[in-house]
């Protein structure tokens, strides 16, 4: 009795071990190509018009559009806010980790005041040499939302669009 319930147990994780082994390859197959084709995937669909969404309590100061095109040599975007029309190239990368971008060439942020948190060391450096403006928009890109972090915080000061009052300024695609 005791001869048939050890070789029932053996019998069962020799194949429990065995239907591992034979799932574990085929899993990571699986996982690698959906990985492959979701990154293929985003990658041709960025292009479109992508816009922000005004909830019931918000004026229309902060209704952004923008549209991507594909060209010859890339992306191209057309940006209109309540005070500006800009267009230029646009560039689509992705991270190491993953994180996909968008950056916006040529458009001057309102206000920059750099790294403000050692106001002594930065009163010397401003003595010295005026800051430069940062040119060029990154939004972050994440299943048909472009997010733009438009303001930082009183140790890292700027704002990026003016007409927008909200901290993330997030774009939908139409």
């Amino acid at each position: 009795m005791k001869s048939n319930l050890i070789f029932s147990l053996l019998f069962m994780l020799s194949i429990i071990s065995c239907n591992n082994k034979k799932t574990d390859p085929v899993v990571e197959k699986t996982e690698t190509k959906s990985e492959v084709v979701i990154e293929k995937n985003e990658n041709e669909s960025i292009e479109g018009i992508y816009e922000t969404q005004l909830d019931d309590t918000e004026s229309t100061e902060c209704k952004i559009s923008l549209q991507i095109s594909k060209t010859a040599k890339g992306y191209s975007y057309f940006l209109k806010t309540n005070k500006r029309k800009l267009k230029g190239i646009a560039n689509f990368t992705t991270e190491k980790s993953g994180e996909q971008f968008l950056k916006l060439e040529g458009i001057k942020w309102d206000e920059y005041e750099g790294d403000i948190s050692n106001e002594e060391e930065n009163d010397s450096i401003s003595n010295s040499k005026e800051l430069e403006i940062p040119v060029g928009i990154s939004a972050n890109y994440v299943k048909d939302t472009l997010t733009i972090q438009n303001y930082g915080n009183s140790m890292n000061y700027y704002t990026i669009l003016s007409e927008c009052g909200r901290k993330y300024i997030r774009l939908i695609k139409k």
